[in-house]
């Protein structure tokens, strides 16, 4: 795939990504055992909420420009590995989180594996 093409697929990447990041919260109400980590109430859900909502806004506006914000996605495809990580970690050994192996998890790996794949590793690459 040549440079151009790369970079277009990878804008198109960010803001899938973006747009899945700020759809976490209607996930949580519409699928809560594949999105939502609590039960009943708790303060965790507007946390992560507002997290990822911030990092949606932003990898949309890398879009734009992704070579000049390379470290943000770079920051976008570790933090996902390692989050989902602790999540399949979780999911696994607490019988109720089982859900998220189909939800949360894998949105987050693919998330990572489309980014890593298309970010270049520096500028000019």
């Amino acid at each position: 795939m040549d440079a151009d093409t790369r970079l277009r697929w990878l804008r198109i990447a960010l803001v899938l990504t973006g747009v899945a990041c700020l759809s976490v919260h209607p996930l949580m109400a519409l699928w809560p055992s594949g999105w939502a980590w609590h039960e009943g109430h708790s303060n965790y859900p507007l946390m992560i909420v507002g997290i990822y909502a911030t990092l949606g806004v932003f990898l949309i506006i890398a879009a734009r420009d992704p070579m000049a914000h390379l470290s943000l996605i770079w920051f976008a495809v570790w933090s996902s590995v390692v989050h989902g990580g602790i999540m399949a970690v979780q999911a696994m050994t607490e019988p109720h989180q089982g859900g998220h192996l189909l939800g949360d998890v894998p949105a987050l790996f693919i998330a990572a594996a489309a980014l890593a794949m298309l970010t270049p590793r520096r500028a000019g690459r």
